[in-house]
């Protein structure tokens, strides 16, 4: 009995999850048609709430926002707002700050969260997964006396928090897997392995 109990709960945790999720982003995104006048909103020319229209407004927002900055005109005016968003005191701390972080992952000219490395943390004898973030800025390294990389070892089973360091390459492995399944690996705790392939080895962790 109870270990039927169990795979029941295999099967509708995930399930359930999932659902709940998909409603949370799918009522948050429909909140997008409250913008819209009221003669405007499908529930008053259709008579009825028709879920997921909010999401399918967003996401034209959202495409039509990328053509429109996309274009020389575009850009020009926004980099106008840009300027006089910065000069507004807690706006342009907040701001800068996200814009700083969403370039560096969303630009495709970025290198953040673009390798998975293995590292000695938090002890020489153990490893852990990590990933690299980027380089030490000039300031930085030129303090420091070999090549480094920049590091962010996130925390099982939540990524979204962990620990940033600067470590020598020399004592870095690269890892052949995606960042998507070191991901899962992590949130998962170790039991969701990644997709076995070969690793690569750029940088040698050196016993000391």
């Amino acid at each position: 009995m109870k270990r039927y109990f169990i795979t029941g709960l295999l099967i509708w945790v995930p399930l359930g999850i999932t659902l709940w999720v998909l409603d949370l982003l799918i009522g948050t995104m429909d909140q997008t048609l409250t913008v819209l006048p009221v003669n405007w909103q499908p529930e008053a020319w259709l008579g009825m709430r028709i879920p997921g229209l909010g999401v399918i407004l967003t996401l034209l927002i959202i495409v039509l926002t990328g053509v429109f900055g996309a274009n020389f005109f575009g850009q020009k005016i926004i980099d106008f707002w840009e300027r006089q968003l910065i000069r507004i005191p807690v706006v342009k701390t907040i701001y800068g700050s996200v814009k700083q972080v969403s370039d560096t992952i969303l630009s495709g000219s970025g290198h953040a969260f673009r390798k998975v490395l293995l590292v000695r943390y938090p002890h020489p004898e153990a490893w852990a997964v990590a990933f690299q973030t980027g380089t030490p800025a000039r300031q930085i390294s030129e303090m420091l006396p070999d090549e480094h990389v920049s590091i962010f070892i996130p925390t099982a089973p939540s990524p979204v928090n962990g620990f940033f360091f600067f470590v020598k390459k020399s004592e870095v492995i690269e890892l052949d897997i995606s960042v998507d399944d070191a991901l899962k690996y992590i949130v998962s705790m170790g039991v969701v392995p990644p997709q076995p392939r070969r690793p690569n080895l750029v940088g040698r962790a050196q016993n000391e």
